[in-house]
Formats: C-alpha cells, structure tokens, sequence
C-alpha cells in the first residue's frame, strides 16, 4: 500500500482497521506458514520458550517473561517489533498514534469532524512502535500514564479540557508494543495505575472522565521474586497478564557457544575451542554450590569474557608486534578477575571467589580438551619434554617465540584438524592449539606445570 496523505486516499486504497494484537496475529500466522523464524536472534529457545511464545501472541495475550537475569528477556521483548507491520497510518500530528478511520483522541475526533476526507496522514514506522520503561522506584503515574500539563492550562485551556492532559509513555505507544523491564521494582501503587490499561483497556488522570480505548501489547520482564526481594508484581495485576512465559538459560553447550559468537564484539580472533571453554565455564558456575543460583549466572558473563579475551590478545600483539592477534588458553586467567562482580557468591564462601572461579575453569579446559582432542595419539607432544625440557608460554609470549620451542610435533596436524582448522594456519591458531594440548596434558597429569614471574613453564 502506497503512503497516502489523506483519509480519502487511504479508504480509496482498501485499508482497513485492525488491532495490534491482530496484525501481530496475522503476521506471526504468515511466518508461521513460510517456515521462517519468528524471533531472528534468540538461540536455545527453540523448543521450551518459543513455542509457548507463539501461543500468548496467536492468544492475543499480554505477558510477563520472567526469568534469572541475563537469560536475554530484553532481547526476545525487543524481536517483536519484526511481528508489526513495515509502516502503519496514523493522524498527522497526533500524540498517541490514532487511527485515521478509528480515532480516539478528542482533537482528532474533532479533526475528523471538520476535514473529513480530507484529513492528513502520516506513516510510523514499526521500530517506532515499539516504547521500553525500566520500572524504577522512582516511576510514577504520570509518567506511565499521563498528567495535566500546566503548559496547556496556562495557554487558556480549562482543566476540565481533555486537551489539557499530557500523555505518559502506556498512551503514546497506542497501537504499538509496550515493554517494561524489571516489572517487580515498580512500586506497588504505580501498579494499581496499569489495572484499566490491561483490562478495561483505557486510562484515569486525576479526575478527569476520560475515556481512551487504547490498542496496545503490553509484554514485562521480570526475575524471580524470592531473588529481587526489592519488591513484587501485586496479584491483581499478575492476574490481569493473560500468560506469565519462564525463561532460561542455554541448555546445551554449542547453544551457549552460539550466543556469545552473536553477541560478543570481539577485537581480536578467539578461536572456537576457547569459547567452549568460557561456555563450559558460565554452566559450570550455574550449577556450583558456591555460587547463589537464585542470582543466577547471566549469559553477559561469557560474553564479557570473550571480549576480555580477545583484548588480551590484541594487548599482546600491541607489545610484542604479533600479527594478527590470536587469544590462546593463557589468556583466560587474567580477566577473570575483572568478572567477579557479575557473580554473587554463597556466604561461606567470602575469600574464595577467585580460587572457586580457577578451579571450575580448570574444569571447563580439561572437558574441552577431552572432547576436542579424545582419541589422538599425544605421543609426540609427551616427547617434547623427555630428558627435562620445558616450554614457556604466557600472556606476553607470541606465537612465534611460543612455537620456535618445539621442533615438529607428530600428531600436531590432526589436533589441527579436531580444532576445524585447514591446511593454510597461521602462527596464532597453532600456537592456541599447542596451548590448548599442552594445559590438557597438565590437568589430565600427563606433564608438570609452574608459573614463573608471570609466565608459564610447562614440563620437568
């Protein structure tokens, strides 16, 4: 459909009026039939929070996604918009997005009382449709969903003037998507004000008879309360929410990989074997008895350190002339400290938040190596070190310097292949495989390891 300027044209063109929830229904319906995906971006959904997703939104219901943080609630909330139509007509001019053929509003009724057909049209575009609110303490009413504005009285206009009112965020995303993260931290109050939006479908100002229809999906986030204790969703309005969808964590391994492949900005090339570990290293935490799992232990921890990582290896290619920048095991350790504020510990174990997080990253390294490298003959790598010889490696350590220590290792093409790389390999992935080798070789007590001012020899 062409954008139409004016009411006329646009009823000459065919349109029609529809709801946003049934525009969303009808979309959702269509990529449904295509085969296609409903929510591009989301990984480890598939089966568990997608489906039911699909459901609410067929349903036409408002929801509540609730789930530990980091389980990328905000993310699925924001993939809706892609369910809207490319661009919708609205009253030129409007505060809260009015139909042409349907408006609501008393100055558009009003506009459309005078001009008729000749009312001019204007064209949103959906990402413009879609409004977030991080409910803060500090929310109020008028900020959801409208006050007076002294502005409109002063400029002559009566208070008991509709027109008067400014309108909060809820009324500006009419016929839109409505997002409110962290839905619990709004105080209880403010809650009660959202009751007609959910229900009745219209909104109260002070004490104004005002009655707006409004057309709108209202979806929130939230996390368990027993884990916020900063407060709750009130059960009336829980029960005004048509489907309260739970959330979780990535539930294999190549999904967690997958998630932080899409989302880590990585500044330095970090091998595949190294972003299994970090995503064995998240899941390992989310099942430590020393780690609070009412917290949980968000998909934003092994995405940090992967960028971590990968700045590691652009630090040491920065002192050491190393081109190009290639992170290796070594690098893990060292941002790990900068990580453990993203996690909250047990009470019995203040003191030990390093030595928990080393020793489950040691875990991580050894399952990785297994089933990476589970099968090959490691002989020659074992030979390396006979008659006492040792190979320093550290986080300042090129490849170059790392490798001129080994004469050829038999067995060093095959690892090679387990790890995906062809046959034209740089310096840098080989010397992150022979790292990789040589720190499962360690843990699985095959050679001796030592950390020497701030370098690590592995062998006698």
């Amino acid at each position: 459909m062409s954008h139409a300027s004016t009411l006329g044209a646009l009823r000459a063109q065919g349109y029609s009026s529809r709801t946003v929830k049934e525009e969303i229904r009808e979309n959702l319906l269509a990529v449904l039939r295509s085969g296609g995906v409903t929510f591009p971006g989301i990984v480890g959904f598939d089966d568990t929070v997608v489906p039911q997703l699909e459901s609410a939104l067929l349903a036409g219901h408002d929801l509540v996604l609730l789930g530990e943080r980091g389980q990328g609630k905000t993310r699925l909330m924001r993939t809706l918009v892609s369910l809207l139509d490319e661009w919708m007509p609205v009253v030129a001019g409007c505060e809260i997005n009015d139909d042409p053929c349907a408006p609501v509003c008393s100055r558009c009724r009003r506009l459309t009382a005078e001009l008729g057909d000749e009312l001019p049209v204007a064209w949103v575009h959906r990402d413009q449709r879609y409004v977030e609110k991080l409910a803060t303490p500090d929310t109020s009413v008028g900020d959801l969903v409208g006050d007076v504005d002294p502005v409109k009285v002063a400029e002559g206009r009566t208070l008991g003037d509709p027109e008067t009112v400014h309108y909060g965020l809820i009324p500006r995303t009419n016929r839109g998507i409505f997002g409110i993260n962290e839905l619990p931290d709004l105080a209880e109050r403010i809650q009660v004000a959202m009751f007609n939006v959910l229900e009745e479908r219209d909104i109260q100002v002070r004490g104004y008879s005002l009655r707006l229809p409004l057309d709108l999906l209202l979806v929130a986030s939230a996390n368990p309360e027993d884990y916020t204790n900063r407060g709750r969703i009130i059960t009336p309005l829980k029960d005004r929410f048509g489907a309260e969808i739970r959330t979780h964590y990535p539930e294999e391994v190549a999904q967690e990989v997958a998630v932080i492949s899409q989302e880590a900005e990585l500044v330095a090339d970090v091998p595949e074997h190294l972003l299994e570990i970090l995503a064995r290293l998240a899941r390992s935490l989310r099942t430590s008895s020393s780690v609070d799992q009412r917290a949980g232990v968000s998909a934003r921890f092994a995405i940090a350190a992967a960028e971590g990582v990968a700045a590691s290896a652009l630090r040491r290619a920065a002192r050491t002339g190393e081109e190009p920048a290639v992170a290796r095991v070594c690098d893990i350790p060292t941002v790990l400290p900068t990580l453990l504020g993203k996690l909250e510990f047990e009470m019995g174990e203040e003191g030990r938040e390093a030595e928990v997080v080393h020793h489950l990253l040691r875990m991580a390294v050894a399952e990785t190596f297994r089933e990476r490298i589970a099968g090959l003959d490691l002989s020659g790598f074992a030979e390396l070190f006979a008659d006492g010889a040792t190979i320093e490696t550290g986080e300042l350590v090129p490849a170059q310097e790392l490798l001129g220590q080994l004469d050829a290792v038999p067995g060093l093409a095959k690892v090679l292949d387990r790890l995906g790389h062809g046959d034209e390999v740089g310096f840098g992935h080989v010397a992150a495989a022979v790292e990789l080798v040589l720190e499962g070789m360690h843990l699985t007590r095959r050679i001796d390891k030592q950390r020497l001012d701030g370098r690590t020899v592995y062998g006698a």
